[in-house]
């Protein structure tokens, strides 16, 4: 069986490489990185470091990579044949490969394969093999949107495993939390008879992709951003001080009550899983730079994002959200020199509070605008005694 997957970076060797070459996948890395791609042409292997005490190691081979941005023949060439497409790239980098892809596909058009095939974006972001799937329509013309109708299918996917900052000598070496989830709507699937091992397959992703994203990643920032305004530098340092570990727990406890109301959680079963999340910051084998998980407040302050969106629907539902709020305001506070959008949060900011709100969350709900520009106010006036 042959993939091909787009970003062959940490989470796309670490995570979805090795559950791939666990199901005896061959995988086509696609990337512009000249130094991973010429590395993984050369050894066609690599290992896996798991970020735990007993340090294992885990050997992926029958591996290749394909510079899109010198030789993107060799993409669609691939797209042409694999039983599988797979990215793992960013979500503000799905809209330029998908030309790409739409040129792959194309040219399974021409070869007369009609293999049925799934393109899955892993990425952190709810629906994003629908967004992919936008993106790939866009260069597609409408005979050619007939085929891929057909022989195609974008199922969205929800996946979590960290991957901590890190520096190797060997550039495909990659360090992993033992943890991982990958979970797929396999109602969306073309080619349904392709499961992986290691990888769930529900009916409605919608409950696993929210969880992951109200639980992992809102969680995650919330020990960033109230960490940065104690003085941290790393998740590690920040998570072992009691404010910091009572704030996630109380953001915890928010996005929970909302979730369990939503999707009809057991308590007992979410509550285990949020410990199992609390756990997983304290693994001093993870721990990663304030800096890096902070990084893009104004993406993280969308509309649709972890903090917005379980706010309005707390909202909506009767529930609180009193700490998602103070986390919200100490987003505002987050300067980092290093970070585009911190630098421009801050040169937005001076005074313009509710103007700011609206503007980097599109909120239409003045009640919700007036209590983060308020919370924001009081956060702002604390630290810039």
């Amino acid at each position: 069986m042959k993939a091909v997957h787009f970003g062959a970076g940490n989470i796309g060797r670490g995570f979805i490489g090795e559950t791939l070459a666990a199901n005896d996948f061959s995988i086509d890395f696609v990337d512009v990185d000249d130094t991973i791609i010429s590395a993984l042409n050369s050894r066609h292997e690599y290992d896996i470091e798991l970020a735990a005490p007993s340090q294992e190691k885990i050997h992926v081979e029958n591996v290749d990579g394909i510079n899109n941005g010198k030789e993107p023949e060799k993409v669609v060439a691939a797209i042409a044949e694999t039983n599988l497409v797979t990215t793992a790239i960013g979500p503000k980098i799905l809209q330029f490969i998908a030309p790409l892809i739409a040129e792959g596909l194309v040219a399974r058009k021409k070869q007369g394969n009609t293999q049925k095939v799934d393109v899955i974006a892993c990425e952190n972001m709810i629906g994003g093999s629908a967004h992919l799937k936008d993106e790939v329509y866009k260069a597609l013309a409408d005979e050619d949107q007939a085929f891929v109708n057909e022989y195609v299918g974008f199922p969205n996917a929800a996946v979590d495993r960290i991957v901590p900052l890190q520096k190797h000598d060997d550039p495909l070496m990659v360090s992993v939390e033992p943890f991982k989830e990958w979970v797929v709507d396999e109602s969306q699937m073309a080619n349904p008879d392709l499961k992986l091992e290691g990888v769930s397959y529900a009916p409605n992703l919608e409950p696993y992709i929210e969880r992951k994203l109200f639980s992992v990643n809102t969680g995650h920032a919330t020990v960033a951003y109230t960490g940065k305004t104690l003085g941290y530098d790393t998740i590690g340092d920040a998570i072992k001080d009691e404010r910091v570990l009572n704030q996630l727990k109380g953001v915890l406890k928010e996005t929970g009550d909302l979730l369990i109301a939503k999707w009809n959680f057991k308590r007992e079963d979410h509550e285990a899983y949020q410990k199992k999340i609390i756990n997983r910051f304290e693994n001093p084998y993870i721990s990663d730079t304030i800096a890096r998980v902070g990084r893009t407040p104004i993406r993280k302050l969308g509309f649709d994002e972890r903090f917005i969106r379980p706010i309005r629907e707390a909202k909506e539902h009767g529930l609180g959200y009193e700490k998602l709020l103070e986390t919200v305001g100490k987003i505002y506070q987050f300067n980092v020199p290093e970070d585009d959008e911190s630098v421009k949060l801050q040169q937005m900011l001076q005074d313009k509070f509710a103007e700011v709100v609206t503007s980097t969350t599109d909120l239409k709900d003045q009640e919700l605008v007036s209590e983060i520009a308020g919370k924001m106010s009081e956060e702002f006036t604390a630290t810039h005694k």
